[in-house]
C-alpha cells in the first residue's frame, strides 16, 4: 500500500491509442480537461494499446516507463485518457505509487466544481457515488479494518469497507429520491411552458463551442460564459421575441464531449431533457476547431444516446472572428443537408441571419385570425391577452374586434375550449382553402 499524496495537482497524462488513431489532438483535448479540473500538466506519455491489459490497461513496460517519468518529474497524480476498470485503476496506483484518475473520474471532478444549482449538485454527487461504488478498495488500508475488539463491540463485527458500501448505497437512495422530486418540479415548470405552446429551441453542441455566449447575445441574459470546458452545467431558459414566428423559448444546455460518462448522462437526465423535448436544436459548432467534423459527429452521437437524434437542427458555426479565411472554411464544410448559419457570438455578427432562420422555421405554422367577441366573452379575451396573441383591438357597441397572431397549435387548443374561437378558426381555414379550390 502507499500513502496518497496530499500535495498539489502535478499531473502526468497517459494517452492510450490504437493503430491509425490521431492521438495528438485527443491528448490536447485531454490536457485541456486536466487544466479545467485545476491540474498542472507537467508531462505526457503515449501508449500504443492493441488489446487492453486486464490488470493495467497499458502494457507493463509502459507502466514502468510511466513510473520513471513520475519519479523524474515529481508527479503526484496520473490521469489516464480512458475509462479504467476498478482493478486496472487499483493496480496502476500500486504500480505507480500515485493517485490514478481515469477519464470518467476527471470529467466528474470538473462537473463537481462547476455545478451551482441545487439540482446540478445533486446530479453530480449521484454520478460520483455510482462511479465510486466499485472503487472503494484502493489506497486506503483503513477500509479493511474490522469493527469490534473493544468492550461492547466484540462479535462478528463489520469491516470498514462493508460499512462504507452500506452508507454509500443509502446516500445514493437519498439522492435519487431528491432528484426525483426536483425532476417533478422541473417537469411542472416545463408543462407550464408547453401550455403556452411557444416553440421550444435548445442550444446544443460540443463543450466550449460558445453556446452560453450565443445565448447571452440573443437574449440579453447574463449566463456565465468562459473560454473553458464545461463552463456552465445548469440549464438556463429565456423567452426570445422579435422573430417572424413571434416569441420562442430558448434554453442553454450543458456541453457535450467525446465519451461522455454514462453515469453522468443518466444523472443529468432532467437537464438533458431540455434538448430532448425541444422543437428545434441549434447545434453550435466551433468553426475554428481543426477537428470540427469529428466534433459534429460526436455531438450527434450523444444526441442519439439521449433520444434527440430526430429533432430538426440548424447548424450554427460560431467563432467566425477566429477564422482568417472564412470562405475557404465554408467551402470545406459545404455539402451538408442541414441548414447552416455562420455567426460570431462574441462580436454579434450574423445574429440577425440566425434569428431569421429560426423565425422562418416556425413562421409557416402561425396564423393571423380576425375574431369578433361579444361583451359576454370577456374570459376568452383575457386569455388571449394573457397569451400575448392580440395584435390589434377595436371596440364597438357589440363587443371587441380582435386581430390575433398565434401558432396553429395555439389556435386549435383555444378552439377546442371555446365556440367563438372555433368559429373564427373555421372561417380562417375556409379562406385558406378557397384559392386552392378555385385552382382545382
Amino acid at each position: 500500500m502507499f500513502e496518497r499524496s496530499k500535495r498539489g495537482e502535478q499531473a502526468l497524462l497517459i494517452q492510450p491509442y490504437a493503430v491509425g488513431q490521431n492521438d495528438a489532438d485527443v491528448l490536447e483535448e485531454f490536457a485541456e480537461l486536466a487544466r479545467s479540473a485545476g491540474a498542472t500538466v507537467i508531462g505526457s506519455l503515449t501508449a500504443r494499446v492493441e488489446r487492453p491489459s486486464p490488470s493495467l490497461y497499458i502494457g507493463s513496460g509502459k507502466a514502468d516507463e510511466a513510473r520513471m517519468m513520475c519519479d523524474a518529474l515529481e508527479a503526484d497524480l496520473v490521469l489516464v485518457n480512458q475509462t479504467l476498470s476498478p482493478v486496472q485503476e487499483r493496480n496502476l496506483e500500486r504500480h505507480l505509487e500515485r493517485r490514478v484518475v481515469d477519464r470518467t473520474g476527471l470529467i466528474l471532478d470538473i462537473f463537481a466544481q462547476r455545478a451551482r444549482s441545487f439540482e446540478g449538485k445533486l446530479q453530480v454527487e449521484l454520478a460520483q457515488l455510482k462511479h465510486m461504488a466499485t472503487r472503494l478498495v484502493r489506497g486506503w488500508t483503513h477500509l479493511e479494518r474490522q469493527r469490534g475488539g473493544s468492550i461492547g463491540l466484540r462479535g462478528p463485527g463489520e469491516t470498514q469497507l462493508e460499512t462504507d458500501r452500506r452508507l454509500l448505497a443509502e446516500r445514493v437512495k437519498i439522492l435519487s429520491r431528491r432528484l426525483d422530486k426536483v425532476e417533478v418540479q422541473r417537469h411542472q415548470a416545463r408543462r407550464a411552458r408547453m401550455r403556452s405552446e411557444l416553440p421550444r429551441v435548445a442550444l446544443v453542441g460540443y463543450t466550449n463551442a460558445g453556446k452560453s455566449t450565443l445565448f447571452n447575445a440573443l437574449t440579453g441574459a447574463e449566463a456565465y460564459a468562459a473560454d473553458q470546458l464545461f463552463a456552465t452545467l445548469d440549464p438556463t431558459v429565456r423567452r426570445l421575441g422579435g422573430l417572424a414566428c413571434g416569441e420562442i423559448v430558448l434554453s442553454d444546455t450543458v456541453g457535450f464531449v467525446r465519451d461522455l460518462p454514462h453515469d453522468l448522462v443518466a444523472a443529468f437526465r432532467s437537464t438533458l431533457s431540455e434538448a430532448r423535448e425541444a422543437d428545434l436544436l441549434l447545434h453550435v459548432i466551433d468553426a475554428s476547431d481543426p477537428n470540427v467534423r469529428d466534433r459534429i459527429v460526436q455531438v450527434n452521437e450523444v444526441l442519439a444516446e439521449i433520444g434527440a437524434a430526430d429533432i430538426p437542427q440548424i447548424e450554427v458555426f460560431n467563432k467566425l472572428d477566429r477564422l482568417e479565411n472564412a470562405l475557404s472554411r465554408r467551402e470545406w464544410l459545404d455539402g451538408g443537408v442541414t441548414e447552416r448559419v455562420w455567426v460570431s457570438a462574441r462580436d454579434h455578427i450574423g445574429l440577425d441571419v440566425l434569428r431569421d432562420a429560426v423565425g422562418e422555421r416556425f413562421a409557416e405554422a402561425r396564423l393571423r385570425v380576425d375574431l369578433h367577441l361579444p361583451s359576454a366573452a370577456g374570459r376568452l379575451r383575457a386569455r388571449l391577452y394573457e397569451g400575448k396573441f392580440v395584435l390589434d383591438e377595436q371596440v364597438d357597441d357589440s363587443g371587441w374586434a380582435l386581430r390575433l397572431d398565434m401558432s396553429r397549435a395555439q389556435a386549435e387548443k383555444l378552439a377546442a375550449d371555446d365556440a367563438w374561437m372555433a368559429s373564427a378558426l373555421a372561417e380562417h381555414l375556409k379562406r385558406e382553402l378557397e384559392p386552392w379550390e378555385q385552382e382545382s
